[in-house]
C-alpha cells in the first residue's frame, strides 16, 4: 500500500510545487504525507459531494486541481463551506492535495490537455516564465568533462527550447592549494597546483537547482567543487501559462467553434465579433485566461480560447482575433483525467478513481 508521499512524488516530479504562483496554495492541505493510502479520488474541485464520495468509496486521499484553501484561516468553527469541508476532512482522516498553478505551468498540463483535444501541432508556450533560469558555471578537469556534463544533462540542465544537452566549454588552467586538512585528488597539501580544466557553462531551471547540483557533485572528482550560479532574465520557453499551436487544417470561425463545442461538450460559447478569416493558429489557456489577452494578441494566433473573459475585455479583440470563452469549469474539466492518468500509469494496480460528481458551481438555464 503506497503512502501519500509516494503518490504525491509522482505528481510533483511532473509538476513541482516550486512552479506554483505566489498567490497559490497547492500541495498537501490536510493529513500527514506518510499516511498509508487506501484509495485515491480525483476531481476538479473539493466539494461536499466529492468528500462524501471519497468516504463512501474508501478513498482517504482526494486530489483536486483547485485548492480548498486560498486565504489564511483564523478559526475552524465550521462556518462557511471552506471551514465546513476542512472540519469534515479532519474528522474522517481525509488527505486533501491540490495540483493547481504548478499544473498550469507545464506544457503537458491543463492547457496541454486542451490542445490535445483540438489536435494542435507545433506547440509553444503562450506566456513563458521569466527569471526562472540560472546559468551554471563549473570547472572540471579534462578527464571528467564527459562524466560531469552527462550528469548535468541527465538531471535536467541544458534545455533551451527544442534542444537539450546545451553547453559551452572553454579550456584553460585552474590553480588551487589545499591546506593541511585537505584531501586533494590531484596535487599535494600545502603546494600550489596547476590543472588543465574546462570551464563548463549551461543553463538550468531554478526549481531543479538542488537535484542538478547534487548529481554534479556526486561525479565531480574534486573535494571542493568550484562552481557559480547566476540568475538570468531570459524567458524560460519550456514552462509557462497557455499554449499556442496549429490546427491540422484551417477551419472557418463557426466550424472551429463547432469543433470546440464537440470536443469540450459545451452548448454555448461566448465570443467576440467575427474576424471573417479562417482559423488555423490557436492560442489557449485553461481557467481564468483574460489577463493573458495581451500575449494572445501579439502571438499571431487567429483565436484565443479560454475559460473566463471579462465584459470589457471583449472589446480588445478589435477585429484582430476571435475571443472564445467556454467557461472556467469547461476549460479545465479534463484536468482530473490528466491527474488520474499520471497516477494510474505509476500505480496500475492501485485503486485510483475519477469522481462521478460534476463540480461546476455555475448552472445554465
Amino acid at each position: 500500500m503506497p503512502s501519500a508521499r509516494d503518490i504525491i512524488e509522482v505528481l510533483e516530479q511532473v509538476a513541482p510545487l516550486a512552479l506554483q504562483e505566489s498567490y497559490d496554495n497547492a500541495g498537501l492541505l490536510t493529513g500527514q504525507p506518510d499516511t498509508p493510502v487506501t484509495g485515491v479520488l480525483v476531481a476538479l474541485d473539493p466539494t461536499q459531494e466529492v468528500l462524501d464520495e471519497a468516504i463512501s468509496s474508501g478513498c482517504n486521499l482526494i486530489i483536486t486541481h483547485h485548492p480548498l484553501v486560498f486565504q489564511p484561516l483564523k478559526t475552524l468553527s465550521g462556518e462557511g463551506w471552506v471551514k465546513r469541508l476542512l472540519v469534515k476532512a479532519v474528522k474522517y482522516d481525509l488527505l486533501l492535495y491540490a495540483a493547481h498553478t504548478n499544473l498550469d505551468m507545464i506544457p503537458a498540463g491543463v492547457s496541454g490537455r486542451m490542445a490535445d483535444l483540438l489536435g494542435l501541432t507545433n506547440r509553444t508556450v503562450l506566456v513563458p516564465r521569466k527569471e526562472d533560469l540560472l546559468k551554471l558555471v563549473v570547472y572540471v578537469p579534462d578527464a571528467y568533462i564527459g562524466k560531469v556534463s552527462d550528469a548535468l544533462f541527465s538531471a535536467g540542465a541544458g534545455h533551451i527550447g527544442h534542444y537539450d544537452s546545451c553547453s559551452f566549454r572553454t579550456h584553460g588552467t585552474g590553480t588551487f592549494r589545499g591546506d593541511l586538512e585537505s584531501n586533494p585528488r590531484v596535487g599535494k597539501r600545502g603546494q600550489l597546483h596547476h590543472e588543465e580544466e574546462y570551464r563548463l557553462e549551461t543553463v538550468l531551471p531554478r526549481h531543479l537547482t538542488g537535484r542538478i547540483l547534487r548529481e554534479m557533485i556526486k561525479v565531480h572528482p574534486y573535494e571542493e567543487v568550484a562552481y557559480d550560479l547566476f540568475p538570468l532574465l531570459n524567458e524560460y520557453s519550456g514552462q509557462g501559462i497557455g499554449i499556442i499551436g496549429n490546427l491540422p487544417e484551417a477551419l472557418g470561425e463557426k466550424a472551429f467553434l463547432d469543433l470546440v463545442k464537440k470536443k469540450f461538450g459545451v452548448v454555448t460559447i461566448r465570443h467576440s465579433d467575427w474576424i471573417n478569416r479562417p482559423v488555423r493558429k490557436v492560442a489557449l489557456c485553461g481557467g481564468s485566461g483574460g489577463e493573458f489577452i495581451p500575449q494572445a494578441l501579439t502571438s499571431g494566433a487567429d483565436v484565443y480560447l479560454t475559460g473566463e473573459i471579462k465584459y470589457h475585455q471583449y472589446a480588445d479583440a478589435d477585429g484582430k482575433m476571435l475571443f472564445a470563452d467556454i467557461g472556467h469549469f469547461e476549460s479545465e474539466q479534463f484536468t482530473a483525467s490528466l491527474i488520474y492518468d499520471l497516477i494510474s500509469e505509476k500505480f496500475p494496480k492501485f485503486a485510483v478513481h475519477l469522481s462521478k460528481n460534476i463540480t461546476n458551481p455555475i448552472k445554465y438555464y
